[in-house]
């Protein structure tokens, strides 16, 4: 069984001024103010929209990302239906194959240090679940039947499209101090990296 910690990786390339140039022409259709626009404008422009709260602009830019993370966080993140998802199958991917080099994999609990009762208990039962997972699989279970004794914390990819509005209200929810410490451990950094690469669009939101 391998544990690791889990992760993310932007897939779509962003080019912060091709992106603002892009919503600021979608956004100056509003006022019919094309004629405003400059080498220098779009960042001036989408400050103001963004701080009036006219997001609705911001819809027209959409971005990929793929999470690795465990089978619970991923039930939060698709509760963002506005989102597309596409996921890692349980009853399609059959752990026991070479590709998955036999074994099942689990993110690594961050609340648990590794050497503590709790975490070896979580290791201990994930152990077991895997053995048992095998053990239904070299007895003729089909890897949609089997998958009934896999753990929450199993390792799971989950390719997350949206908009940026979508993704503004993603991170508010989920960087709060009220998230899921799961879930926070990969949208802070998420919305760190976004800050840098597209700051007018992410830099007013505060983590607590």
């Amino acid at each position: 069984m391998k544990v690791i910690k889990p992760s993310y990786e932007i897939q779509t390339p962003i080019i912060k001024e091709e992106v603002y140039k892009h919503l600021e022409r979608v956004g100056r259709t509003c006022y019919k103010s094309e004629d405003k626009i400059t080498v220098d404008s779009a960042e001036r422009f989408l400050r103001g929209i963004v701080s009036r709260g006219h997001e609705s602009v911001i819809e027209h830019y959409s971005f990929s990302v793929k999470f690795i993370c465990d089978r619970g966080v991923s039930h939060e993140i698709v509760r963002h239906r506005i989102f597309s998802f596409a996921q890692e199958s349980t009853r399609y991917c059959n752990y026991s194959k070479d590709k998955f080099d036999g074994e099942i994999t689990v993110i690594r609990p961050c609340f648990w240090p590794m050497d503590t009762k709790e975490y070896q208990e979580w290791l201990d039962a994930c152990l077991y679940a895997e053995r048992k997972y095998m053990n239904l699989l070299e007895g003729g279970a089909k890897p949609e039947e089997a998958r009934s004794v896999l753990p929450h914390s199993l390792k799971t990819e989950l390719v997350v499209t949206g908009n940026v509005r979508e993704w503004r209200h993603f991170f508010r929810l989920r960087t709060s101090i009220a998230a899921h410490p799961q879930i926070r451990e990969i949208a802070i950094p998420l919305l760190e990296e976004l800050k840098q690469l597209l700051p007018v669009l992410f830099e007013d939101i505060k983590l607590d």
